[in-house]
């Protein structure tokens, strides 16, 4: 039998006492397996994908140079603060994958909504997915190289958010940037209750 290579940041720390599952959701290509893997203090399980000529014309490539691979189930990653383990649920974006996020959303306390400025429009229907399965959420900026930048109050508006929605930015490629937004969203779900205590 072959060993297997475990690290102890596999294993929970004996301090947690209690697990968190919430969705990191938002458009195609926006940036969310990125974003599982950068805050995960475990090797996140990717679904990736090449992406073929079958989505083309499915699949919605403009602003997105480069991109070669897409999410075709989830991702998952875990990040433990003090004594609450954070367990992530990275949606895929695509329209013809959203029958999958009623079984991705049971259990979920809620999400974070990750949005490209290059294409706010696409979040719309992320952000009514989110919203009919009764999710709080927060949304994060991701901020792409070479995009242009909005005020918060411009982006706010552009989304409709309600005005208790947080708003925060991040780059997903940044770990520290990336557990900011995390960390707006956990404050936004304990704001209101001690569901994290």
């Amino acid at each position: 039998m072959g060993s297997v290579n475990l690290s102890e940041a596999d294993y929970l720390p004996g301090t947690v006492t209690r697990s968190v599952k919430l969705l990191v959701a938002g458009p195609f290509g926006v940036g969310k397996t990125t974003f599982v893997g950068s805050v995960s203090e475990i090797r996140p399980l990717r679904t990736e994908e090449p992406i073929t000529e079958v989505s083309v014309g499915v699949d919605d490539l403009a602003g997105l140079p480069g991109k070669t691979s897409t999410t075709v189930a989830m991702d998952f990653g875990r990040r433990t603060f003090g004594g609450v383990a954070l367990y992530l649920f990275g949606t895929p974006g695509q329209h013809r994958f959203l029958p999958m996020w009623d079984e991705l959303a049971r259990g979920a306390l809620g999400a974070l909504v990750l949005v490209d400025t290059r294409r706010l429009d696409h979040a719309d229907e992320i952000l009514s997915a989110v919203e009919k399965r009764g999710l709080s959420y927060a949304v994060a900026v991701n901020e792409f190289e070479g995009a242009r930048r909005y005020p918060a109050g411009a982006i706010r508006q552009a989304l409709d958010l309600a005005p208790a929605t947080p708003l925060t930015f991040c780059d997903a490629r940044d770990q520290t940037s990336s557990i900011r937004a995390l960390i707006v969203l956990v404050e936004h779900l304990t704001a209101g209750a001690e569901m994290l205590a």
